[in-house]
């Protein structure tokens, strides 16, 4: 029996995009952070093509500009930084990530990256708990990837599949919802009126962008 394909119809721009970190910082003074990795995540069942891009392609070294990433798997992208010169700290460049489906040449979604020099590491204030504790969940949420993506996506197909001619109730609520967790304030913002308990942490904005794109694609196919 021939396998239908699981691949959506998507708009070009439309396909969420996971890359970590959205920010890169190189320190002139310190060699080893010349060197940064860019992690691209593909929650989807088809695989994805994908290319980088650069404001100041001079500046920086990219290792595997082009390539390919498999269904429910990342790839590293190695970023180094070849021109460190006091003339360019504080510059602000830009990276982007464009994805496309392997059968496609337009790109379905793209996601920037800023990239800074800075002379020393010392002229940024520490870390803080909350920061330290963000940067562990990034590392977990890399390695339990491969594990929650196949359970979640396949929660989501049951659910979608359950009401015929449009998403459930309940999927709708819970894309409503992660829009309006997007759109609130993040966590240590200031110069807002809402509500301090109503602050949310990056890690929770990562994980409602992480459902959005899912139920984006649920969207999609039904």
């Amino acid at each position: 029996m021939q396998q239908r394909s699981r691949r959506p119809q998507l708009a070009e721009g439309t396909l969420p995009v996971f890359v970590f970190p959205t920010e890169l910082t190189f320190y002139a003074d310190e060699q080893a952070s010349h060197k940064q990795v860019l992690t691209l995540y593909n929650p989807y069942e088809f695989a994805l093509k994908f290319k980088v891009l650069c404001t100041a392609p001079n500046k920086y070294a990219v290792v595997d500009a082009t390539g390919a990433v498999k269904p429910q798997c990342c790839v590293d992208i190695v970023i180094r930084h070849r021109d460190v010169r006091a003339c360019h700290y504080g510059v602000i460049d830009k990276f982007r990530l464009q994805v496309s489906d392997q059968s496609q040449s337009k790109a379905l979604g793209r996601k920037e990256v800023i990239a800074t020099l800075l002379p020393s590491a010392t002229l940024e204030p520490p870390l803080s708990q909350s920061q330290v504790e963000e940067e562990e969940e990034r590392r977990r949420m890399k390695e339990q990837l491969a594990e929650r993506v196949f359970f979640e996506q396949a929660a989501f197909q049951t659910e979608s599949r359950t009401v015929s001619g449009g998403p459930s109730v309940f999927t709708v609520l819970l894309g409503l919802l992660c829009v309006a967790a997007l759109m609130l304030p993040t966590l240590g913002e200031e110069g807002t009126s809402v509500p301090v308990y109503l602050h949310l942490s990056v890690n929770k904005k990562l994980a409602a962008a992480y459902v959005l794109g899912l139920l984006t694609v649920v969207f999609l196919q039904t």
